[in-house]
């Protein structure tokens, strides 16, 4: 039996490949290369290059393979592009998710496991945010990313799919061995844009903000390793085939760092003086992101292996350096 891997030439998706196949589990890749690369694709693994949102396309790999279970992560994930262009998002991810649930139920496959975003929460009304909190996205990749959760959950009162949506942070650093890591065209997150200037492809890195409600001005956020990503989607995965009930879980270190202390990280890291320049405030930034993951330590037994900052960046810092273009 494999382990079906939507959007497993990506970031995230390509780091759980990598972990699955070290933990023995045969794999199955489907990625139409929008965002994912093929040099991403760890080779043990068996790749189709499609779009989920092909029916007859799924309906096909579902037949020639032995699936025992899915994990999702092919989705359009960037928050500006969402409101500039929303019905990619919902095309992309609410279409593409309905087919997909579509040729899983006509084939009898009953697990998934969900990549979500704590971008459903929207502005937290508390901080650890937890489980139960309200959900209310402030941009459409998080109400697009609500809504397929939802879908899940009416589906499996529908069909006895059972589903783990897992809402994860700020997703950071690369695999340790520096084989794969990340790469976005264009790139939107903090600490390979702040590693672009020791790289010299970019001259300082901007600030947005230095008058939120913290303790040096900047926004706080709560960053989490991908290997560690990779790990809860395994250990939900096995939560669901030892028979586990439709869950939600976040994923986080449940330690907020600002933008100031990531650059100050950075420059320990790099030894570089990565210059800052404080700008405006970017519409639509809460000013504090925190998780609570008590819920998936106590029910998944997930423990973060790399959950120190310096950590992660030098992580970070090794793929980076090593691929300064990406793949």
């Amino acid at each position: 039996m494999s382990i079906l891997v939507l959007g497993g030439a990506g970031y995230i998706g390509s780091h759980t490949v990598y972990e699955l196949i070290d933990a023995g589990e045969d794999v199955v890749i489907v990625d139409n290369l929008q965002t994912g690369f093929r040099e991403a694709v760890h080779p043990k693994a068996k790749f189709y290059e499609g779009d989920i949102r092909n029916r007859e396309f799924m309906d096909s790999v579902l037949e020639k393979e032995d699936i025992d279970g899915v994990i999702h992560f092919a989705a359009s994930s960037q928050v500006g592009e969402s409101m500039k262009d929303p019905l990619k998002y919902y095309s992309n991810n609410l279409c593409g998710t309905e087919v997909l649930l579509e040729s899983m139920v006509a084939h009898g496959i009953d697990k998934i496991v969900f990549s979500s975003t704590a971008a459903t929460y929207g502005e937290p009304e508390s901080i650890p945010i937890v489980e139960t909190d309200r959900t209310l996205p402030t941009n459409c990749y998080g109400e697009t990313k609500l809504s397929m959760e939802k879908m899940f959950k009416w589906t499996s009162k529908a069909h006895n799919l059972r589903f783990v949506s897992l809402r994860y942070f700020n997703a950071c650093g690369a695999h340790p061995e520096g084989m794969i890591g990340e790469a976005h065209n264009p790139e939107t997150h903090l600490i390979p844009l702040i590693l672009q200037v020791p790289n010299g492809q970019r001259e300082y890195i901007s600030i947005f903000g230095n008058d939120y409600d913290t303790e040096d001005g900047t926004c706080v956020r709560d960053y989490i390793h991908v290997n560690d990503l990779a790990q809860a989607h395994i250990l939900a995965l096995k939560y669901l085939r030892e028979g586990g009930a439709s869950n939600i879980f976040n994923l986080g270190n449940g330690v907020g760092f600002s933008v100031k202390e990531v650059v100050e990280t950075a420059r320990k890291v790099t030894g570089h003086p990565i210059p800052a320049k404080e700008e405006e405030r970017r519409a639509g930034d809460p000013s504090t992101l925190i998780a609570s993951s008590e819920k998936a330590k106590e029910v998944l037994g997930w423990k973060p292996q790399f959950d120190d900052l310096e950590t992660i960046i030098s992580t970070a810092w090794k793929w980076h350096q090593s691929h300064p273009q990406g793949y």
